[in-house]
């Protein structure tokens, strides 16, 4: 807590500097509430790509020795058909529908590591390829269903 009012006190007197700054050079166009005390420095900045770069790389490792049949969701969701179609008491008395959710779950979140909607050229949840598999399958299911 000791240190948390060290740093209030310290944004506290950074603030009334700049502004003491900004009155004597005659900046008008300054507007409360949109500036930030939480710009960082150069150093930050490259510290902060260095770290990402690091997880981005580790992440791509995840499943390296993994089968590619087991780590594309696509063909995952293809298995997972297959056996409705050619089960489908089996499929139904596993709960698969229940399932799938924890099956899928570490392989979107390796792929979600890097999107970033707050960035400019972000790509949308709908567009990416784990997005529209499972909008596949959950078509696919829909259909056999009401046959």
């Amino acid at each position: 807590i000791q240190g948390e009012d060290n740093s209030c006190e310290f944004t506290t007197k950074y603030r009334s500097c700049r502004r003491q700054v900004r009155e004597c050079s005659g900046e008008a166009d300054h507007h409360e509430g949109l500036s930030s005390d939480d710009e960082l420095t150069p150093t930050e900045v490259t510290e902060f790509q260095k770290s990402k770069d690091n997880v981005l790389e580790d992440s791509r490792k995840i499943f390296e020795d993994v089968h590619a049949d087991f780590c594309d969701i696509r063909k995952i969701l293809l298995k997972f058909q297959e056996w409705k179609e050619k089960f489908p008491d089996s499929y139904c008395d596993a709960y698969i529908s229940f399932c799938l959710p924890k099956l899928l779950n570490p392989l979107i979140r390796v792929q979600l590591i890097n999107w970033n909607p707050l960035e400019q050229n972000f790509t949308e949840m709908e567009e990416m390829p784990w997005f529209r598999a499972i909008e596949e399958f959950s078509d696919a299911k829909n259909i056999s269903e009401t046959k």
